[in-house]
C-alpha cells in the first residue's frame, strides 16, 4: 500500500432531494438505504480501505455532523475529520483538504470521493483508482472519472473525451464539460460515443491541485494561502473557523476543472449511481413484479405500480392505486408525491421550512 496516497471523502451535504427520509440532522450519506447495516458513508470508506490506509482517509464535513461521523467511523482518528464551519460547496472543501494533506506529506497524491454514491463493481473501481493514481503521480495532472452512460440522462454533467494518452489505457485529454443537457442533446452525446457521465470523483497530487487553485481560483486560494504554517498543527481549526466562511461557494468543476489545461478523464464502467434523487434510488433498487420498491419496510399493495416505499420505525404500509409515486416517511414528516415531479422536492422543503419551521426539515 503506497504510503503517499490519501483519500478525501466529501460528506457535508444535506441531501435535500431525499426529504423526508434524509433530514438536515441526519442527511442521506449517514443512512442505510439498502438494509446492509452500513450507511452510504460507511460503504464509501469500506470501498477505499484496500487502497488507502485509514490513517490517510480524510473526511470533510459540516461541523454539525461530527458526532455522527465519530459514531459511524470510530477507527478514523479525530484529526482526520475536517469540520467546515459553513457550507461552501466542493472547491473550498478540496482546497482545504489539499492544504491539510500537503502539510502532512509533501509527496501526497489524493483521490476525492463523494460519500453518497453507489458502486456495484468494486474491483473495477479499485483498479481504476490504482491506474488513476499511477497517472497523476507521474506528472502535473488533474484527473476525473468519466463513467459509461447507460441512458441519455439529463440529471448528470457530461465529459467529452479528446486525444488518448499514450501508455495509459482509458485515459484521454478532456475536450469539454457540459452541465446537465436537455434530453435531445443528451441523446446526441450518447450517439457519438465521446461523452461520459461526470461522477465527481477526482485524482491529483496535492501540489498539482494547489497550483491549479493559485492559477484559476485566486479568491479561494488566497483564503487558504494565509494559513500556511498552521495546517496540521493545533492552530488549524482556529484559522479555519475564522477564515473558511470568507471563501466563495463554488464547485470544483467551475473553480478549476472547466478552466485548467491539464485535465484528463479516465473512462470506466463501475456499475455507478450517484443516488442523487428518489428516481435514482428507485432505479438502483430491486423491484417486485409490479415494479414497486420497498426500502427496509413492510408493504402491502393493491393495484400499485412503479412506486417506491421508504418508511421507518417498523411501520406497515398499505396502499392502493398508486402509480409512479414516492411514499416516504421519517419521524414527523410523510411525503406522498409523484416521482416524475421529484425535481420540485427542494422547493417543497423550502415551503415546509417557511410554513412549519426547521423541526420538519
Amino acid at each position: 500500500m503506497n504510503p503517499h496516497r490519501y483519500c478525501v471523502v466529501m460528506c457535508g451535504g444535506v441531501g435535500t432531494r431525499f426529504w423526508p427520509f434524509s433530514r438536515s440532522g441526519m442527511p442521506k450519506q449517514f443512512l442505510d438505504f439498502f438494509g446492509t447495516g452500513r450507511s452510504l458513508l460507511q460503504m464509501t470508506v469500506d470501498r477505499i480501505r484496500p487502497l488507502v490506509d485509514p490513517s490517510r482517509i480524510i473526511l470533510v464535513t459540516n461541523s454539525a455532523y461530527a458526532s455522527i461521523i465519530r459514531e459511524q467511523l470510530p477507527d478514523i482518528k479525530e484529526s482526520n475529520i475536517l469540520l467546515e464551519p459553513a457550507r461552501r460547496n466542493t472547491a473550498p472543501c478540496l482546497c482545504w483538504a489539499a492544504r491539510h494533506i500537503q502539510a502532512l506529506d509533501s509527496e501526497a497524491s489524493i483521490v476525492a470521493l463523494p460519500s453518497d454514491h453507489l458502486i456495484l463493481k468494486e474491483d473495477v473501481f479499485r483498479q481504476t483508482l490504482e491506474d488513476g493514481f499511477d497517472f497523476v503521480e507521474k506528472g502535473d495532472r488533474l484527473l476525473t472519472l468519466g463513467l459509461n452512460p447507460t441512458a441519455p440522462a439529463t440529471g448528470y454533467g457530461y465529459i467529452q473525451r479528446g486525444v488518448a494518452v499514450e501508455n495509459f489505457p482509458g485515459i484521454c485529454k478532456v475536450k469539454s464539460f457540459t452541465e446537465k443537457p436537455n434530453l435531445e442533446m443528451a441523446k446526441v452525446f450518447i450517439s457519438t460515443g465521446e461523452f461520459f457521465w461526470n461522477a465527481g470523483i477526482f485524482l491529483w497530487r496535492a501540489d498539482s491541485i494547489l497550483r491549479a487553485f493559485d492559477r484559476y481560483d485566486r479568491e479561494t486560494a488566497a483564503v487558504f494561502d494565509a494559513g500556511v504554517g498552521v495546517y496540521g498543527t493545533p492552530g488549524e481549526m482556529n484559522f479555519i473557523n475564522t477564515s473558511f466562511p470568507n471563501t466563495p461557494s463554488i464547485s470544483i468543476d467551475y473553480s478549476i476543472m472547466e478552466k485548467a489545461d491539464n485535465v484528463y478523464v479516465k473512462t470506466a464502467d463501475l456499475g455507478w449511481s450517484d443516488l442523487g434523487s428518489w428516481k435514482a434510488l428507485y432505479d438502483a433498487s430491486p423491484h417486485n413484479a409490479d415494479g414497486n420498491v420497498s426500502q427496509n419496510c413492510k408493504v402491502l399493495t393493491y393495484d400499485c405500480r412503479d412506486t417506491i416505499f421508504a418508511v421507518g420505525d417498523d411501520k406497515i404500509v398499505v396502499a392502493s392505486g398508486l402509480d409512479n409515486y414516492i411514499v416516504a416517511e421519517n419521524g414527523n414528516a410523510l411525503m406522498i408525491y409523484p416521482i416524475e415531479e421529484e425535481q420540485r422536492i427542494r422547493n417543497i422543503v423550502n415551503d415546509v421550512r417557511a410554513r412549519f419551521g426547521e423541526d420538519y426539515v
